[in-house]
């Protein structure tokens, strides 16, 4: 889920007060154990409080959800705010973690090793349905200090021409992202079973084959490999990282550290934070960061440019391609535009498109506005529909509260809740790639 963004012009005054208190451009990592606090905010108030350092996220009407200890909750108070206790952060552990399988922690989530070696199995053991590609580097791989390569499989039943990085290959293209913020657990364990359900269903799953037969379907399971090492690096206690690791700028700690990936694509970027520390950083530049560019070089190599350059330029009812970028939380399906409250061109159509997703999952449809309540510039599916006009969407995986809600809900919720509600969506992406603004 995306932080609430800051409209630098009309909040420059209250931003500057809120730091001058906070003593800095953001507040470190709190030492005490992280919950969600309930704070009574109007949307200024909110932007505010992101602007100066805050993990600002969605809450109720007339509420947001700040992330942080006691410290945090103190320096609230201090600003004037009410904060109340909301929900834990962390869930219930099953009762044997000892017995969990290498390259997993936190109840069985996978390590950024476990993925690569999960995509390097499957593309072994099918060698007629999938193909593994490296399409770009992490940021610390960049620098030499380790990192990972960024990975992607594509999969479909091979013929001439299929899985090759090429805009003019015969079959339509589902693409499914996940995990660019590395805190939003469920997002990679959806990927992994959704790559799963389509390798090994294939000889016995009639949609799968169905899928793979006429489709091809890329995933890139992990976008944000540095950032998701670090959370990783909690064990039971995942760090809340949720950008990457580029420590280059601001003098940041903790999980201040590094740029949002989702605020960094070269489309309509520039709209979210300068601040290096803040949760929705948005990097020097549009697309510097390794990990973006890597995205969106794989995008283009994919996907034809079917739109327009105005904003108001539609995607034509022929254009092929849908594209989903998994996130948490919210139980929310949000469709373009992101950095403007204006409607997209294509907005009947995505609606219609979103109410096929929403009956599999249950999942709110509709604007930034009329879903989280924010604005997003710089974001993967605004980059995917306003560059190429592929059909693109965010899924926010999971409620705000309890055991399946949050950003590190209990493992089990997995295969409880998010797979079951979310395969369907999933299929319904996939089938409609060939002719996704006719459906």
């Amino acid at each position: 889920m995306a932080s609430r963004s800051l409209s630098r012009l009309a909040l420059a005054a209250t931003g500057v007060l809120l730091t001058t208190l906070l003593g800095g451009t953001a507040s470190a990592q709190p030492t005490d154990t992280p919950v969600f606090w309930r704070v009574p905010a109007t949307a200024a108030q909110a932007q505010a409080l992101t602007a100066a350092g805050f993990d600002v996220e969605e809450g109720d009407a007339g509420t947001v959800n700040v992330v942080g200890g006691q410290a945090v909750a103190a320096k609230l108070r201090a600003l004037g705010f009410r904060p109340s206790y909301f929900d834990t952060v962390y869930k219930e552990l099953p009762a044997r973690t000892n017995s969990l399988a290498a390259d997993t922690f936190y109840g069985g989530y996978r390590t950024v090793t476990a993925h690569e070696n999960h995509l390097a199995q499957v593309a072994s053991a099918h060698p007629d349905l999938a193909t593994k590609y490296t399409i770009g580097q992490s940021w610390k791989k960049t620098k030499g200090q380790g990192g990972h390569d960024i990975q992607a499989i594509c999969l479909t039943k091979k013929q001439a021409g299929d899985c090759t990085l090429s805009t003019t290959s015969p079959k339509p293209k589902f693409f499914l992202m996940a995990q660019i913020h590395a805190r939003e657990l469920s997002t990679g364990e959806l990927a992994w079973r959704w790559i799963d359900y389509l390798a090994d269903g294939y000889a016995t799953d009639t949609t799968a084959k169905s899928i793979l037969d006429t489709t091809e379907v890329w995933v890139v399971p992990i976008a944000n490999p540095d950032g998701v090492d670090i959370v990783a690096s909690g064990g039971n206690s995942p760090k809340l990282q949720r950008k990457n690791a580029n420590n280059s700028r601001g003098g940041c700690t903790g999980t201040n550290i590094g740029v949002d990936l989702n605020r960094n694509s070269t489309f309509k970027w520039g709209g979210d934070s300068n601040a290096a520390c803040s949760e929705t950083y948005q990097g020097v530049s549009a697309g510097s960061e390794p990990e973006v560019q890597a995205l969106e070089k794989l995008a283009r190599a994919i996907f034809p440019d079917q739109r327009g350059t105005g904003n108001n330029d539609p995607a034509p009812s022929t254009a092929k391609g849908t594209m989903i970028t998994l996130h948490s939380y919210g139980n929310d399906i949000i469709i373009p535009w992101g950095f403007t409250q204006a409607t997209s061109p294509n907005d009947a159509q995505y609606r219609r498109l979103g109410a096929k997703y929403s009956a599999s999952n249950g999942y709110l449809v509709g604007t930034n506005e009329e879903t989280v309540g924010y604005d997003t510039s710089g974001t993967t599916d605004d980059f995917t529909y306003g560059e190429l006009g592929v059909a693109s969407v965010t899924f926010e995986v999971g409620g705000s509260s309890g055991t399946c809600g949050g950003f590190l809900p209990r493992y089990t919720c997995v295969d409880s809740t998010f797979w079951p509600k979310n395969k369907g969506a999933l299929v319904t992406a996939a089938k409609a790639a060939a002719a996704p603004y006719q459906q």
